[in-house]
């Protein structure tokens, strides 16, 4: 996610349980998805916000980078930390999908 990009909590949703199942976006089941966007809402993206790494605007449900996003992008690949091949092909086809 570039400084100029935002995706919907359940766009992330989606993504993020296409990642855990290895599946295309387009196979998740929707009680999937349901389930992964109630913990992201409850848990995951308020601490997000609170450390500043992503902003979330809850009228529109979108989430975008924060101040602190590339801190922990750098940080993470600085501790070795890496996407593996599945989740590398999700996230680029992610993006290729908002090129769109």
């Amino acid at each position: 996610m570039g400084a100029d990009e935002a995706w919907t909590l359940t766009e992330l949703a989606t993504k993020v349980r296409a990642w855990e199942l290895e599946v295309p976006k387009s196979e998740v089941p929707e009680r999937e998805v349901e389930l992964t966007y109630a913990s992201l809402h409850h848990a995951h993206i308020p601490k997000l916000v609170d450390h500043e790494v992503i902003e979330y605007d809850d009228k529109t449900e979108t989430i975008s980078p924060g101040t602190n996003a590339e801190q922990v992008v750098a940080a993470l690949a600085g501790a070795g930390a890496s996407l593996d091949t599945n989740q590398e092909h999700h996230a680029r086809s992610e993006m290729d999908d908002q090129n769109d």
